[in-house]
């Protein structure tokens, strides 16, 4: 008798390779859109930032015209405006950020390599803060619907909006610093220097986060599945971890990559007014002295982790959800 022959593969084998061939191939398509997007976002920035009245070489005492022309062709701003974006976007794409019209010793590239280590630091520390925080002040809420924890929750999250970051970071310098001294007022050389800056800068976030996850827990408790859950005698630990949270923290994902995105570039105001050595005081400072380079790499690198940290979100989707497909 001859050898059976080999049948083509099973479904349930190939299945695997299949989704692993979606997930990738979906992937793929939403970075290399992040291309367009960048491209864009570069053209509205440097055409918009190059129209506002005024340029790097203002001064109170206004430079003598030689001066500024001089200036003008070493730094290449006396040609077309189109020539100028061809020339930063050809730099761009080779890693060369520019020069720094501001501070004319340094390179956009080594004030960037100096200053973002410490904001990201700062930011995905506050990120941290507001997921642990800002969670489960919502589903505190939501499990207390119109009752004392419910009000709290709600009374919290109304003052954390209402109140700006830098209100905020100069109400904690003036208690815990000032009158109580328990942290330093400014400066980034340990743990203790860390908390206010992080803790000002998380305050809106918690407050955003827990209103977006009572809201979503409290349509969560309406379905149909979770009163099936709870009629089939489930504990009612059981209910909201299994069945309420998971499905409620759908909308919850979808702000946390634009969050993270904000807490890690926008910074900038809190980074001044507790002297953090990050890319924010540079930043401040290359607004007012319309510093072109320094200008168009922030913004850029602001686009690029609002446009990465959203395909993140999108590919967490289908983890929290098995019912949401690649396809």
């Amino acid at each position: 008798m001859g050898r059976p022959r080999a049948g083509p593969p099973s479904t349930h084998i190939l299945r695997p390779y299949r989704e692993a061939t979606t997930v990738i191939t979906y992937i793929a398509r939403r970075v290399l859109w992040i291309i367009p997007v960048l491209f864009t976002v570069s053209i509205i920035t440097f055409f918009l930032m190059h129209a506002v009245p005024g340029g790097p070489w203002d001064r109170e005492k206004a430079l003598p015209a030689a001066v500024q022309a001089r200036l003008n062709a070493q730094y290449g701003l006396d040609k077309p405006i189109y020539e100028q974006y061809i020339t930063w976007a050809g730099g761009f794409i080779q890693g060369d950020l520019g020069p720094s019209y501001r501070f004319q010793d340094r390179r956009v590239n080594d004030i960037v390599a100096d200053g973002l280590p410490t904001t990201v630091q700062l930011g995905i520390m506050a990120f941290v803060l507001a997921v642990l925080v800002g969670i489960p002040l919502g589903i505190f809420a939501a499990l207390g619907h119109n009752r004392w924890p419910d009000y709290l929750s709600t009374s919290v999250s109304i003052i954390g909006i209402s109140t700006p970051s830098f209100v905020l970071a100069i109400l904690l310098v003036v208690l815990f610093s000032v009158q109580l001294g328990f942290f330093p007022t400014g400066g980034w050389k340990g743990p203790s220097y860390w908390i206010l800056p992080t803790v000002a800068l998380a305050g809106f976030p918690i407050a955003v986060i827990a209103r977006y996850t009572r809201a979503s827990m409290l349509e969560v408790t309406r379905k149909d599945y979770i009163r099936t859950a709870q009629s089939k005698g489930l504990r009612d630990g059981a209910v909201v971890s299994r069945h309420m949270i998971r499905n409620a923290l759908i909308p919850v994902v979808t702000i946390l990559g634009p969050t993270l995105a904000f807490l890690v570039t926008g910074s900038f105001i809190i980074e001044r007014i507790f002297s953090i050595p990050g890319v924010g005081q540079f930043y401040i400072t290359a607004i007012g002295t319309r510093d072109y380079s320094l200008l168009m790499a922030m913004t850029m690198l602001y686009a690029f982790a609002v446009a990465f940290l959203n395909v993140v979100v999108d590919v967490l989707y289908a983890y929290i959800d098995p019912r949401i497909r690649y396809s």
